[in-house]
């Protein structure tokens, strides 16, 4: 019989990172290793998506306004742990209850324990009353609900449902290296069944650990959303270019052009220790590019004044597109966060329109689904920019990709300067 690692300290390691978020931190990545690091992220990730849900449980059943953050936290994963059909009840409870002594919350070992029995015995009444709140039954916060129902209101509850559900894995075959369907074959041989969603993006059926990835190691593929495959093709790349990816970590886009044709590439990041990952990704696909840790709106510290025929800004930005990736981002952000983003995006194209060259084109991408970080950014530059023209995607596809099974959330819209 296989021994299953006891609940208990992924319960206790899991409240505590989600305690934190709680208090306006980024989900850490947990120190575990093996079976336990798998559990943790579970647990994380699976409470932080269900957190409307689970946070709304907690307080129809407790009248304790003055438990510890990380109690609290505690019953949240511990009601996921329980929706989540991967453990027996008796052994949630009692595990519990047991991570209370982990946290050293050992008073809090009764009120845990009363609180998650009288969770199993009122299940289905609870779950019916909660879900009376749009934040409990939607799992977004209720601006971020209310926003996308005017915005979207032929798709806001789709796009919901998608910011909720556990991310597709999709590869990015290296067409320097390998073919679409001889990896495709490559994929079934291994026993990873997978299919074509685009030219050289394959879908996996389930995700799996890199490692087991066919020709991982010697750069035949890449991990990267299908949504995020564009921008290649909507450049317009021709040998010998020079290019500009100005927001560049971890350098996923980056690679997708150099595999596309044979420019002459500045990869930039303002993180030093972001950029430092770029060099070393292309250098497993055989490419490589000039990387510079600078921000790319303090034209000073980094441009020689040459200018380039193409930019890709892959803006900061909320992150709503891929809000399931991350399901802390859906909890940490405020709804003033997102008029934020666009200035910052605005400050961002502003610098970078120096940067193009008179007949060059400039790519202008957010992982946002929201408008005002998106169509309004560009509007309102075209409106302050006479030589700036809104170009028309290759073969009329659309500028906004609504998050979905096969990709996630991506906003693009092409500029073109005026010779």
């Amino acid at each position: 019989m296989t021994r299953v690692a006891p609940l208990a300290p992924a319960l206790a390691e899991a409240a505590r990172a989600t305690a934190r978020v709680a208090a306006g931190r980024s989900l850490d990545e947990p120190t575990e290793q093996g079976e336990a690091r798998s559990a943790v992220l579970d647990l994380c990730y699976g409470t932080l998506r269900r957190y409307g849900r689970v946070h709304a449980l907690v307080r129809a059943l407790s009248r304790r306004g003055d438990a510890a953050p990380q109690v609290q936290a505690l019953l949240w994963c511990a009601l996921y742990a329980l929706e989540s059909g991967r453990y027996a009840d008796y052994t949630v409870v009692d595990q519990a209850v047991r991570a209370c002594a982990l946290l050293e919350h050992w008073p809090a070992r009764g009120y845990v324990n009363g609180v998650l029995r009288s969770y199993l015995r009122d299940r289905d009444a609870l779950q019916r009353r909660v879900l009376a709140d749009d934040e409990a039954r939607y799992q977004h916060p209720r601006w971020w609900i209310e926003l996308l129902r005017r915005e979207l209101p032929q798709h806001w509850q789709p796009v919901l449902e998608a910011g909720n559900a556990h991310p597709p894995m999709c590869l990015r075959v290296n067409r320097r290296r390998a073919e679409p369907a001889a990896y495709l074959a490559q994929l079934a041989a291994a026993g990873l069944p997978a299919r074509s969603v685009g030219a050289y993006a394959l879908l996996l059926d389930k995700p799996v650990p890199v490692a087991r990835l066919p020709g991982f190691a010697e750069g035949q593929v890449s991990v990267q959303d299908a949504g995020a495959q564009r921008c290649a093709s909507l450049l317009d790349l021709a040998p010998g270019q020079r290019v500009l990816d100005a927001c560049a970590a971890p350098g996923g886009k980056c690679a997708q052009m150099l595999e596309a044709a044979e420019v002459e590439m500045t990869a930039l990041d303002a993180d030093p220790a972001r950029a430092a990952r770029i060099a070393p990704g292309l250098a497993r696909l055989g490419l490589s590019a000039k990387v510079i840790a600078a921000d790319c709106t303090a034209l000073d510290s980094w441009w020689d004044g040459r200018v380039f025929d193409r930019v890709l800004a892959d803006v900061p930005c909320s992150g709503s597109g891929v809000a399931r990736r991350h399901p802390d981002i859906k909890w940490l952000r405020r709804a003033g966060d997102v008029r934020g983003f666009a200035q910052r995006q605005a400050a961002v194209l502003d610098a970078l329109w120096r940067v193009v060259a008179p007949g060059g084109k400039l790519l202008y991408v957010t992982c946002s689904v929201f408008r005002d970080e998106n169509d309004a950014v560009l509007q309102a530059f075209g409106a302050r920019t006479p030589r700036a023209r809104r170009g028309r995607l290759p073969s009329g596809a659309a500028e906004q990709l609504l998050p979905c099974m096969e990709h996630d959330g991506f906003f693009y819209g092409l500029l073109e300067k005026a010779a």
